[in-house]
C-alpha cells in the first residue's frame, strides 16, 4: 500500500503531494482509506506471473492457490463477486462456479490496480456491495517513448518448479491522429511441487492471451476500440480448488473475451468531461462429459452487454459526475444430460438479469480543511430464470466519505454507504446439478449492503501510515439449496488494517497488517472456498532499493498468515489452519551499454515453506478427506526484456 514515490522524488512536470488525502485532485484517496493501489512502479517490481503474485504484498487482499482458473481473490475475507469488479470500465462477471477462480485479467497487460474496499462511490458501477477492483491495460500512449512513432517489447523467462516458459510480444505506434497497440502472451509448463515435493495435479500454466487497442483523437476527443481475449486450456482437477482422494485431472477451457468502444474528452473543460462506452463480455467454460455425474462435467456460458454514459462537472469546491449505465446478462448451462437423484435433469438452462441505473457523485475539498465525497444511484433489476419466472424491483443506494485534516501531518475519515443489489444470481454452476423440479423460491429477494469505515492518516515529507476500521453486511446472497434458490444469512467481514511506507533515496520500505473477523448468521465463516473466507491475521513487509549507478534493482517481500483455530471450524471437521511465512526476492539488471534490455532473477519461497494460501479450502476430514491445494515450493524464475 505504498504510494508511488514521496513527494521530493516526483518528477517536475508532475503536480507535486505533499501528504496522503482522502481526496486528492477530486478523488478518493483509496489507500488512505484501507484500500490497496499498485502502480506501474509497483508492477514492474513484482512482475507478477498471476494474480497471487499482483497481490503478494497486499494483506487486505488474499488469493486462493491452484492452477489456471483454480485461483479466487477475496478481499477481507470476500469474495471478489461482492465487489464491482472492471477491466478499462468493463464491468466482469461474477464467478460462475465456486470451484473456478475469479482471476479476469493477466497481470502482463496490466499498468494500474486499484482495490476499493468497503464504501464506493456510486460511479463505482452496479452492486459494489463491498467495495470495488478496477483493472487498467496499457496502451501505446504509454509505452511510446518522446518522439517515437513507433515502439515493440519482448519478454521471455523460463521457470524451475513446473513454471516453464512463458513469452509476450508488444507492437504498438502512432500515425498522425491514429495510434495502436497489439500484445500476447502465453505461457507453458508443469504441475508445480509443493514444499513438501508433492506434485498438485491440474497446476501447470496454460494462457494464451491477447490484447489490442486502437485510438483515433480529433478536435479534443478520443475514440479507442479495445479486444481481449484470455484462454486458459490444460488438464485440471475436477475441482479445482480442493483436492479429493482419487481425483483425477481433465481437460478444461476457461476464456473471456471482451470487446469494447469508448469515447472521451482529452481536453475537457468545465462542463464537458464525457466518457461514454459501449461493450460486450463473453465468458466461457468448457470441461468434457468425462463422466456420467453431475460433478463438474458442464459447459457455462456467460454473455454480458451494456453501457455508460457519463460527464464530470468541474466547480471550484471540486467535481460532481453523473450519468447512466446498463447491463443485459444471459446465463446458459449445459450438463450433458447426467441426472440428478432420482429426477431427470433439464440438459440446457437459461437464464437473464437486466440493469439500468442514473448516479451522481461529488468529490469536494473545501478550504475549511473538510473534504467530502458523497453520492447515490437508484437502478432497476429483473432477473428472469430458467422456469420463465421473471421478479422485478428497484432500489436506491447511498455513501458518503468525510474526512478533516488537522495539519499537515494527521488527518481522520470516516465513511458510510448503503448499497442496493438487485437480484444476485453469482454462483449459477450449481444448476447444472440441479433437477427438474428445482425453482426460485417465490419470496427471493433483492440484495443489499452496509459498509462502515472510519480511520485516521499519518504522513510527513517522504512517509506515511494509517489505520482503518471496517465492518460490512451483505444480506440477500443467494443459496442454491435444494429445492429452490433462496435468500442465504447475512454475512459480514468486520476488523482492522494498517499500512506504513517509507522511501529514503533510493530505497522504499512498505508494510501492511489486516485483521478480519469474517462470520455468516453470526458465526464464524468455514473455510470451505466460499463467497466469505476466514482470513484472520495477515501481515506483509516489502523492501525494494534501486543502485542507480549500476543499473540494478533488489527487492524482497515477506507474507505472514497466523493460525487459524476455530470451534465452529472444529465441529464442522475442519482442521487448524496453520500459520506461515513466506518470503520472495529479485533483482533486475540492464547493461550500461543498452539500457533497453533488461534481466531478471525472481525467486518464489526461497525457504520452501509447505502451505496453502489463506481463502483457499482448508484441510477436512469430510467425505472421506479433503485436502487443500498446497502453494508451490521454491520456484526460480529468469528473464530477459528488451524494448525497441
Amino acid at each position: 500500500m505504498a504510494p508511488d514515490v514521496a513527494a521530493q522524488d516526483l518528477a517536475v512536470e508532475t503536480t507535486s503531494l505533499e501528504q496522503i488525502t482522502v481526496v486528492s485532485d477530486g478523488k478518493e484517496n483509496i489507500e488512505a482509506t484501507g484500500g490497496a493501489v499498485l502502480t506501474t512502479e509497483d508492477l514492474d517490481n513484482l512482475q507478477p506471473a498471476d494474480v497471487s503474485e499482483l497481490f503478494s504484498r497486499e494483506s487486505s487482499v488474499t488469493v486462493s492457490g491452484g492452477g489456471g482458473p483454480s485461483k479466487r481473490i477475496h478481499v477481507f475475507g470476500m469474495e471478489q463477486s461482492n465487489l464491482a469488479v472492471s477491466v478499462d470500465g468493463v464491468p466482469q462477471t461474477a464467478t460462475s462456479w465456486h470451484h473456478t477462480g475469479s482471476n479476469v485479467i493477466d497481470p502482463a497487460f496490466l499498468k494500474r490496480v486499484e482495490v476499493e474496499a468497503g464504501a464506493a462511490a456510486a460511479d463505482a458501477g452496479f452492486a459494489a456491495a463491498a467495495g470495488a477492483i478496477r483493472y487498467e491495460t496499457v496502451g501505446a500512449n504509454d509505452l511510446l517513448k518522446d518522439g517515437k512513432n513507433f515502439g515493440a517489447r519482448l519478454s521471455g523467462s523460463y521457470g524451475s518448479n513446473g513454471r516453464g516458459g512463458s513469452g509476450s510480444a508488444a507492437a504498438y505506434g502512432r500515425y498522425e491522429n491514429f495510434d495502436w497497440f497489439f500484445m500476447t502472451h502465453l505461457t507453458e509448463g508443469d504441475a508445480y511441487k509443493d514444499g513438501d515435493g508433492r506434485t498438485m495435479e491440474g497446476t501447470a500454466p496454460a494462457n494464451r492471451n491477447v490484447l489490442g487497442k486502437f485510438g483515433y483523437e480529433i478536435e479534443g476527443h478520443r475514440v479507442e476500440l479495445g479486444y481481449e481475449r484470455s484462454t486458459d486450456d490444460a488438464d485440471r482437477l475436477i475441482k479445482m480448488n480442493l483436492g479429493l482422494a482419487g481425483d483425477t485431472s481433465h481437460p478444461l477451457e476457461v476464456t473471456r473475451e471482451t470487446a469494447k468502444l469508448s469515447f472521451s474528452s482529452i481536453a475537457p473543460t468545465d462542463m464537458w468531461d464525457p466518457d461514454v462506452m459501449v461493450y460486450y463480455s463473453q465468458n466461457d467454460y468448457w470441461r468434457d462429459n468425462y463422466q456420467a455425474r453431475t460433478n463438474g462435467n458442464m459447459v457455462l456460458n456467460e454473455d454480458l452487454y451494456g453501457g455508460k454514459i457519463q460527464n464530470t462537472f468541474s466547480i471550484d469546491a471540486g467535481t460532481i459526475t453523473a450519468g447512466l449505465d446498463m447491463g443485459q446478462h444471459d446465463y446458459h448451462t449445459d450438463n450433458y444430460g447426467n441426472l440428478f437423484g432420482g429426477n431427470p435433469t433439464p440438459r440446457y438452462r437459461d437464464f437473464s438479469t437486466t440493469q439500468v441505473g442514473a448516479f451522481v457523485q461529488s468529490r469536494l475539498e473545501f478550504d475549511s480543511g473538510f473534504k467530502v465525497s458523497t453520492g447515490a444511484r437508484y437502478d432497476f433489476h429483473r432477473f428472469e430464470d430458467w422456469n420463465n419466472q421473471t421478479f422485478s424491483d428497484n432500489g436506491a443506494s447511498a455513501n458518503a466519505t468525510v474526512a478533516y485534516r488537522f495539519n499537515d501531518n494527521v488527518e481522520v475519515f470516516a465513511a458510510a454507504s448503503h448499497t442496493w443489489l438487485g437480484y444476485v444470481v453469482g454462483d449459477y454452476g450449481y444448476v447444472h446439478a440441479r433437477d427438474a423440479g428445482f425453482i426460485t423460491d417465490p419470496g427471493f429477494e433483492a440484495g443489499t449492503a452496509n459498509n462502515l469505515k472510519a480511520g485516521v492518516n499519518f504522513s510527513g515529507d517522504s512517509w506515511n501510515a494509517g489505520i482503518t476500521f471496517f465492518d460490512t453486511r451483505i444480506k440477500g446472497l443467494p443459496s442454491y439449496t435444494i429445492p429452490a434458490l433462496v435468500n442465504d444469512d447475512e454475512h459480514r467481514s468486520r476488523g482492522v488494517t494498517l499500512n506504513a511506507s517509507y522511501r529514503f533515496n533510493d530505497t522504499r520500505f512498505g508494510a501492511t497488517y489486516t485483521k478480519a473477523k469474517v462470520t455468516k448468521a453470526g458465526i464464524s465463516a468455514l473455510p470451505d472456498s466460499g463467497h466469505f473466507m476466514p482470513v484472520g491475521d495477515m501481515a506483509t513487509l516489502f523492501v525494494d532499493h534501486e543502485f542507480v549507478d549500476y543499473n540494478l534493482k533488489v527487492g524482497a517481500t515477506m507474507a505472514w498468515a497466523g493460525k487459524i483455530s476455530d470451534l465452529v471450524a472444529t465441529n464442522a471437521n475442519f482442521l487448524d489452519q496453520p500459520s506461515y511465512t513466506v518470503f520472495n526476492a529479485y533483482a533486475e539488471w540492464s547493461p550500461p551499454a543498452y539500457e533497453n534490455a533488461s534481466f531478471r532473477l525472481g525467486i518464489d519461497n526461497i525457504f520452501d515453506e509447505t502451505y496453502y494460501e489463506r481463502s483457499g479450502y482448508s484441510t477436512s476430514t469430510n467425505r472421506g478427506g479433503i485436502d487443500p491445494i498446497y502453494a508451490p515450493g521454491r520456484t526460480v524464475t529468469l528473464q530477459a526484456t528488451v524494448k525497441f
